[in-house]
């Protein structure tokens, strides 16, 4: 009995059609790999130095369909004197160099342009720009690939602390699917009449200006001139009008075609631009912004962290799924190139730290952190330098900062329990998480 043959996966489909590329290419031809939002990967040869033989292109077209399967394009192969407007693809910003590909003498370039629906941020790395005048906020993302971690409790310390020594901080609320930092900072009836939500889907229309998008926190007194400002994910509304977050929230994430910030990364940034600037026409230009993303693999967590921060902060507790995720996400950085960059801004949170066992659980998630940021860090061999900390280098990004379990905060209603956060335990819980970040933010991340 024959049986037929395996089909080929998504994960198979890449090098498959790489082999191919990497015949095209030593032809002396460009070549750019481009993957659909379903996967299928077709080739581009940019022909236009010179005509191709039609023989072999015939064959490159045959071979991609034969070994591609359902991952083959309807049209697998493409030259770049049949396209309409070539430069759209072989000019793309997206486009990057396949990773591990030298160009032999007479050999052409091979690229890779992926498009994607969700996460697609996390390959495009970039750094915040500096505002006219060379004056920069500072922004700190705080993330975690899971939620329950305690993220946005660390976001409401970390704001406060910051806020008393006098800086004017800003708290963005990007958890739009599970608002958190918002309430724990503004009472609600104090909150501005829009949030994040409002400014994402107004700016879609050309609609954004004149939102008031931020308010004061109300819930306590800072002391040293020190100012906690709120961009909430969702506002109170307007009076007399229902508030249809969830009608809202169902179109933030389009991207938005002939508009001139039209995808959703755009526009998020956009929104953050626009909170920091609202702060400065009531006070002062911010000090310090923090974005409180939401957990997963999502878009918004990507831009947070890959175009929106100088310093994100992971957050994690010692479990197979956080460094099964994590790691994840760290392969799809090594392999868009970007792992340089983006390792520069990152720093690893333990939190729900056990304080009977503190020492050996440190340690033992310490050494975890540290296998599983190994695949940002540089391969040191035959006597190669790089970036490659120990595993006890106590600066580097896989060393965690903790935050202690605290059994008194399960299941408080902070919002009903004034002074909650001023409690001894509390305090003892997050001192080093304070006093590491905020030397962090200061000094700026290793």
């Amino acid at each position: 009995m024959t049986f037929p043959p395996d089909p080929v996966r998504f994960d198979e489909a890449r090098p498959l059609a790489l082999a191919v590329a990497l015949d095209t290419a030593a032809s002396g031809v460009d070549v750019l790999l481009v993957r659909d939002i379903l996967g299928r990967i077709s080739l581009l040869l940019d022909d236009r130095s010179g005509g191709l033989d039609a023989a072999k292109t015939a064959t490159w077209r045959e071979r991609l369909k034969n070994t591609l399967g359902p991952y083959a394009a309807d049209r697998p192969l493409l030259l770049a004197s049949g396209l309409f407007q070539p430069d759209a693809y072989f000019a793309s910003p997206r486009a990057a160099a396949e990773l591990g590909y030298v160009a032999q003498p007479g050999h052409g370039s091979i690229r890779w342009l992926d498009n994607t629906v969700v996460g697609g941020d996390w390959a495009r790395v970039s750094t915040p720009e500096a505002e006219s005048g060379g004056v920069r906020t500072a922004r700190t993302a705080l993330y975690g690939f899971k939620g329950g971690v305690g993220r946005s409790t660390a976001t409401f310390m970390l704001a406060k602390h910051l806020a008393g020594q006098g800086n004017c901080v800003l708290v963005v609320d990007l958890d739009l699917e599970s608002p958190g930092a918002g309430p724990l900072l503004v009472a609600e009836e104090q909150l501005p009449q829009y949030g994040i939500i409002d400014q994402l889907v107004e700016s879609a229309v050309h609609n954004e200006e004149g939102l008031d998008l931020v308010a004061q926190a109300t819930h306590f007194h800072l002391p040293n001139n020190g100012e906690l400002w709120v961009a909430p994910a969702r506002g109170r509304g307007a009076p007399g009008t229902e508030y249809a977050y969830v009608d809202k929230l169902n179109r933030v994430y389009a991207d938005v075609p002939g508009h001139g910030q039209g995808s959703f990364a755009d526009r998020l940034e956009a929104a953050v631009h626009a909170c920091e600037d609202a702060v400065a026409r009531e006070s002062r230009r911010p000090d310090v912004v923090l974005l409180d993303s939401r957990a997963g693999i999502h878009d918004i967590a990507a831009v947070a962290i890959s175009r929106l921060c100088d310093l994100a902060l992971l957050f994690g507790s010692d479990n197979g799924q956080t460094w099964a995720g994590y790691r994840a996400l760290f392969t799809a950085w090594l392999s868009s190139g970007q792992a340089p960059e983006i390792r520069e801004k990152l720093r690893m949170v333990a939190s729900m730290v056990p304080d009977a066992d503190r020492a050996s659980y440190l340690e033992t998630f310490r050494d975890h952190a540290w296998e599983c940021f190994s695949v940002l860090y540089d391969d040191l061999v035959d006597g190669n330098t790089g970036f490659n900390p120990s595993p006890e280098d106590g600066s580097a990004p896989h060393s965690p900062i903790p935050i202690l379990f605290a059994i008194e905060l399960v299941g408080l209603d902070a919002v009903t329990t004034p002074g909650w956060d001023d409690r001894a335990f509390v305090r003892a819980a997050y001192d080093s998480f304070l006093k590491t970040v905020t030397n962090l933010m200061i000094e700026g991340p290793r």
